[in-house]
């Protein structure tokens, strides 16, 4: 095999994650052409056959990506949803609307937010705020700079947890649900002609959350290439290993 598709989610994490996986694939010397994609076209492009290799699905969160054809390999990271104030508070349980100025999260987790807020009738008539991931840092960062207590619906990692701007709220029941598995799919067909040598070392690769909030953080909002990134990380200039 010579060449790979590799397709992520368009945005710093996911585009960081498939640039130090294809820091595997140069060593065996594949080449590979990226795809970026909105989650809603994913399915789409898995379905025809445009992506060989997905970097990287969230289970069970994007269990709709897998599909007939494609194998799930590895363990990537395990991403969690969580709520991060700017201002140290205590379980989400036992805040009310006095000690939160608003809720942020991005866009697309909107409904979820709204659902886990149902939950917590203390907080409610609480002012909630949404945006594009591209400026939740911004806004976070303005809040904390501000001294508001500014409660985010993340999913971590994030380049935020690159910082020390946010802490972690506890939520015994887990309103925003459990730690999820961030993992791989290789279409079967490419993976039957590929390096065994080259899917064993994919399958078992491991970044981690703290890595992966470093690559987010260093593209996001440092401004380095993707391909930049993944390579510092690799040199061990990214994190400490």
């Amino acid at each position: 095999m010579t060449a790979i598709t590799l397709g992520h989610l368009r945005d710093a994490l996911h585009a960081g994650c498939a640039s130090a996986v294809a820091r595997v694939l140069d060593a065996y010397e594949v080449e590979v052409d990226f795809v970026d994609a909105d989650a809603d076209e994913l399915p789409g492009m898995l379905d025809n056959g445009e992506i060989d290799l997905l970097v990287s699905a969230w289970l069970p969160r994007d269990a709709g990506f897998v599909q007939h054809g494609m194998r799930l390999i590895g363990l990537l990271y395990r991403p969690v949803y969580v709520w991060a104030s700017t201002k140290p508070l205590g379980p989400i349980d036992t805040l009310t609307s006095e000690q939160v100025g608003r809720f942020i999260t991005v866009s697309q987790d909107a409904p979820r937010l709204k659902a886990a807020l149902a939950t917590l009738p203390n907080l409610a008539g609480t002012p909630v705020e949404t945006c594009d991931e591209e400026v939740l840092y911004e806004r976070v960062s303005a809040a904390a700079e501000a001294g508001e207590a500014l409660v985010a619906m993340i999913a971590q990692p994030h380049a935020l947890f690159h910082t020390d701007m946010l802490h972690v709220l506890e939520d015994a029941q887990e309103r925003l649900g459990g730690e999820m598995e961030a993992r791989m799919m290789v279409r079967e067909t490419v993976a039957a002609c590929a390096d065994s040598d080259m899917l064993d070392e994919l399958s078992e690769m491991t970044l981690g959350n703290k890595v992966m909030s470093a690559l987010d953080y260093t593209i996001q909002v440092e401004g380095v290439d993707p391909e930049d990134a993944a390579e510092a990380w690799q040199r061990g200039r990214l994190v400490p290993r």
